[in-house]
C-alpha cells in the first residue's frame, strides 16, 4: 500500500482559516455504506440523522495552550510545542531552529505582558528531534494560559486570536492536555447535544490527548513503513461498563472523531470488549484493519496522505471516501479542523 494513493488535490481556498460564524452552523455530508451514496445536510439534521439505536462517544480532552515563545540568552525567539509532561519532571517539545537547540541551551518565557514568568534548560536531545526542558521551578497549566498560545495547525496561515481560545476547543472540554483540538467535536453545541439525546441517543465521554503527530505526514514510501505517534488515553470503569452493555445489546457505537475512535479501538479486546481503562497507543488503522468496537463516525475532511484519512478509509473503503471527498470538492465544502463534517453511516 503506497502512501501516494492517498493523496488528492485540494484547492487552497478551501480551506478553512476560520471557524464558521457561529459554532455549529456548519454543512454535514452524509456518507451512508449500505448503498454508498452521499447526501448534503447541516449540522443541525445530525440528530435527525442518527439511528435510534446508537450510543455516541466523545473526546473530552481539553487543548492546551501549548505554544510558547522561550526566549535564549543570545536574545534568540524560539518556539516551543510542548507535548507532555516526562516521568523525571522535564517536558517533550517540538523547537523551532531545532539544529541550534542543545543540551544546556537556557531560556526564559514571558507572559502576554512582557514579564518574565518561567526559565528553563534543555536536558536531552531526543532522537525524534524533540528536546525536553526542565524548568527551574515547576509549571502548572497557569503558566500555559498566561504564557501561551493556541496550537493551530500549520495549514491555517495566521496568527491564533482571542477567539480561537474558545472555538478551537470543544463545548465538552474537560482535561488539558491536547496540542491539537478533537475537531469533529467543535460542531456541537450545548443546544444540539440535548437535541441528540432528546432523540434517545445517549453521549459518553472518553479522552485521548491528541499529540503533535496528528500534525505529521506520512513521509515514507510505503503505508506499513509509518510508525504512528503515541498518545496517553483513559475511560472511566463507569463509561467502559455502559459502552460494554451498549455493545452487548447490539447498539451502534457511533464516534465522533479520530480520536475518539483510537481510544475505543486501543482499549477494547479482539473480542470486541473494553478491558483497558487506560494506557499509551499508537494504534495504525489504516485499510484491512477489523474494527473491534466502532460501528459509525462523525468527522472532518482530513489532509491528503495522512493517517487520518487512511482510518477513515478503513472504515468505509477507500474507493467510496475518495468518490465522497471528490463531491465535497465540487460542492465546495471547507477542509480540516476548522471546516465542516461528514457523517459516515453504517
Amino acid at each position: 500500500m503506497l502512501t501516494k494513493d492517498y493523496y488528492f488535490d485540494l484547492p487552497a481556498e478551501l480551506i478553512a482559516q476560520e471557524p464558521s460564524e457561529r459554532r455549529g452552523e456548519d454543512r454535514l455530508l452524509l456518507l451512508d455504506r449500505k448503498d454508498g451514496s452521499f447526501s448534503d445536510f447541516m449540522m443541525e439534521d445530525f440528530p435527525s440523522l442518527i439511528p435510534s439505536d446508537s450510543v455516541i462517544v466523545v473526546n473530552n480532552s481539553k487543548v492546551r495552550k501549548a505554544r510558547v515563545y522561550g526566549t535564549a540568552e543570545s536574545g534568540g525567539v524560539v518556539e516551543f510545542l510542548f507535548l507532555s509532561p516526562e516521568s523525571d519532571g522535564a517536558w517533550k517539545c517540538m523547537v523551532t531552529k531545532t539544529k541550534r537547540q542543545k543540551e544546556g541551551k537556557r531560556f526564559a518565557f514571558m507572559d502576554k505582558e512582557g514579564n518574565k514568568r518561567a526559565e528553563a534548560v534543555i536536558v536531552r536531545e531526543n532522537d525524534d528531534s524533540t528536546r525536553s526542558v526542565m524548568f527551574t521551578e515547576a509549571i502548572d497549566e497557569s503558566f500555559f494560559d498566561r504564557c501561551g498560545h493556541v496550537p493551530l495547525p500549520p495549514y491555517i496561515k495566521r496568527e491564533d486570536s482571542f477567539s480561537d481560545e474558545t472555538r478551537y476547543q470543544t463545548v465538552y472540554a474537560k482535561n488539558p492536555g491536547s496540542v491539537a483540538a478533537p475537531t469533529a467535536g467543535l460542531h456541537f453545541t450545548p443546544a444540539l447535544m440535548d437535541k441528540v439525546r432528546g432523540e434517545g441517543v445517549p453521549i459518553y465521554e472518553v479522552t485521548l490527548h491528541v499529540g503533535a503527530g496528528t500534525f505529521l505526514p506520512v513521509r515514507t514510501e510505503n503505508v506499513e513503513d509509518h510508525h504512528m505517534h503515541t498518545e496517553h488515553y483513559s475511560i472511566t470503569k463507569e463509561t467502559a461498563e455502559a459502552l460494554n452493555k451498549a455493545k452487548r445489546d447490539g447498539k451502534r457505537i457511533l464516534a465522533v472523531g479520530t480520536t475518539s475512535v483510537r481510544t475505543l479501538e486501543s482499549a477494547a479486546d479482539m473480542d470486541g470488549v473494553i478491558r483497558r481503562l487506560t494506557g499509551d497507543t499508537d494504534i495504525f488503522i489504516r485499510p484491512g484493519y477489523s474494527f473491534r468496537f466502532v460501528d459509525d463516525l462523525l468527522t472532518n475532511f482530513h489532509t491528503p496522505e495522512s493517517t487520518l484519512l487512511m482510518l477513515v478509509s478503513a472504515l468505509a473503503g477507500k474507493d467510496l471516501i475518495f468518490s465522497a471527498y471528490s463531491h465535497a470538492i465540487e460542492k465546495r465544502y471547507r477542509f480540516f479542523s476548522y471546516g465542516d463534517a461528514m457523517y459516515i453511516r453504517s
